[in-house]
C-alpha cells in the first residue's frame, strides 16, 4: 500500500450554479486541503483504495467558466466567505469532521481501474462505483456525487433564485510512478 496526502495528491470539488440568477454567479473549484489516500495492494492479490478527507479543510481555488479557471472574478475576502458557508453551513464540518472511503472492490484493466466502495459523507454512507484512469504521469478518478443523497440541502440564497445544482463533481489525482512500485511489487 502506498499513502498519499495533500503534499503529493489533489483533491478537487467542482460545483456549478443554477437558478434565475445565476448569470452573477459563479461555478467554483474547490480544494481539500488535508486528506490521506492509501490504494495498492495490501499483501496479496487484491488491490484497495482509501480515504480520508477533512471536511474543515476546504478552501476555493477558482472561479471556473466553461471548464477553466478565471483569475480575478472574485477576491480573496469572498474565497474566504465562501469556504466558511461550504464548511460550516454545507458540510457541516464541526459535526461532521471527517469524509471517508473504503473500497470493496477494485478491478484493473490497464490504464483503468473501476472502483467500488463506501463513502461517508454527513454521516450518511453510500456505495458508490467510479472509474480511474492513468494518464499524464497521473491516476485520476472522478465521481460525481448528489449531495441530497448525503443528507445535503445544496446551497441557495435569495430565495432560491441563485443556487448551487445537487450534483458536484469530485476529483482525485494521484502520482502514478508511485503505484507502479505497487503493481511490481516494489514497494
Amino acid at each position: 500500500m502506498v499513502d498519499f496526502d495533500s503534499n503529493s495528491a489533489e483533491c478537487s470539488v467542482f460545483t456549478f450554479k443554477e437558478g434565475l440568477l445565476s448569470a452573477v454567479a459563479h461555478d467554483l473549484k474547490l480544494a481539500v486541503g488535508r486528506f490521506t489516500v492509501r490504494a495498492g495492494r495490501d499483501g496479496g492479490p487484491s488491490w484497495g483504495v482509501s480515504g480520508r478527507w477533512d471536511a474543515g479543510s476546504l478552501t476555493v481555488k477558482s472561479v471556473m467558466k466553461d471548464g477553466h479557471e478565471v483569475a480575478g472574478a472574485l477576491g480573496a475576502r469572498d474565497f474566504d466567505k465562501i469556504a466558511k458557508t461550504v464548511r460550516e453551513e454545507v458540510l457541516q464540518s464541526g459535526r461532521y469532521p471527517e469524509i471517508v472511503f473504503a473500497s470493496t472492490a477494485v478491478a484493473l484493466d490497464g490504464d483503468r481501474a473501476r472502483i467500488t466502495g463506501d463513502l461517508t459523507v454527513c454521516g450518511r454512507k453510500k456505495s458508490i462505483t467510479f472509474e480511474a484512469r492513468q494518464s499524464s504521469g497521473r491516476w485520476v478518478a472522478e465521481v460525481v456525487l448528489h449531495q441530497p443523497d448525503f443528507g445535503i440541502k445544496p446551497y441557495s440564497a435569495m430565495l432560491g433564485a441563485l443556487k448551487i445544482k445537487p450534483d458536484v463533481k469530485v476529483r482525485v489525482s494521484l502520482p502514478a510512478d508511485r503505484l507502479s512500485l505497487v503493481a511490481e511489487g516494489g514497494a
